[in-house]
């Protein structure tokens, strides 16, 4: 095949954007609707999905409250059952809601991660369908601060991929008792699914370790479904606490 051709069926390749939100989180509730410069968390990371323009942005939903300001600010959002086990099931539902057949690839962004680099998002799209990936998501530099935090997810992959940009996770965990292990990162929460393999997925039971950590990226890996990780530039704040709020909070402020 010819650099041209395969090139063409690369960008001819279609992704969708589906982000998961729900008002029951333990740590913070209600944090979808909190505001920063007067805007919702939930409605920075729908902007933040369509600046990418890697294509159409949903928000999942089984709350009311949240698909009404998605909408409200003229959003696109999908009303799901309000009880799903995980993010990837609610966005299996969404997906199926919109009846497509055209569409090849589902990123699931996380709806707490308004600072998330959008050249980071296109690159993970761009390198999973390059790679042809059943998933990929992303990881950058761990720093010294995060390595016993437990809200702060690790990676461990096969290789560097700060120099070899892409590589296959060989763990995840929230613990690190060996400072000195090889490849390990900050993993981001982002995933970018083959439609085929989120249909898989969301088919398995969860497995063991996936329910103690609250991974449930380890179901993909107990049922051997590789997963690529790309690295990131940039280091994301995630908002799991109030605490993590008012700094995320003071940082968009500033910004703005």
């Amino acid at each position: 095949m010819r650099r041209k051709d395969a090139q063409v069926i690369h960008f001819m390749k279609k992704t969708i954007i589906l982000i998961p939100s729900r008002l029951s989180a333990s740590r913070l509730p209600n944090k979808p609707l909190l505001k920063i410069n007067n805007k919702s968390l939930i409605n920075h990371v729908y902007e933040k999905g369509q600046s990418t323009k890697i294509g159409e942005v949903y928000v999942a939903t089984g709350d009311n409250k949240i698909f009404e300001e998605v909408i409200k600010n003229n959003g696109k959002s999908i009303l799901t059952k309000k009880d799903h086990l995980t993010g990837t099931d609610r966005i299996h539902e969404a997906y199926d809601q919109l009846n497509r057949n055209d569409i090849d690839y589902v990123i699931n962004l996380q709806g707490d991660e308004p600072l998330i680099d959008t050249n980071d998002i296109v690159n993970l799209n761009n390198l999973a369908i390059k790679h042809n990936s059943e998933i990929a998501t992303l990881a950058c530099k761990l720093e010294t601060k995060n390595i016993e935090n437990q809200n702060v997810v690790k990676v461990i992959c096969n290789e560097n991929i700060k120099k070899n940009k892409i590589s296959s996770a060989k763990a995840f965990l929230r613990s690190v008792k060996n400072e000195k292990i090889e490849n390990i990162y900050h993993h981001i929460g982002i995933y970018i699914y083959k439609v085929t393999t989120l249909k898989k997925f969301v088919g398995l039971k969860q497995s063991p370790n996936e329910i103690s950590l609250k991974l449930e990226q380890l179901r993909a890996l107990h049922n051997n479904i590789k997963i690529d990780v790309v690295f990131a530039n940039s280091i994301p704040v995630g908002v799991d606490t109030n605490e993590d709020f008012l700094e995320i909070k003071k940082l968009m402020e500033y910004k703005s």
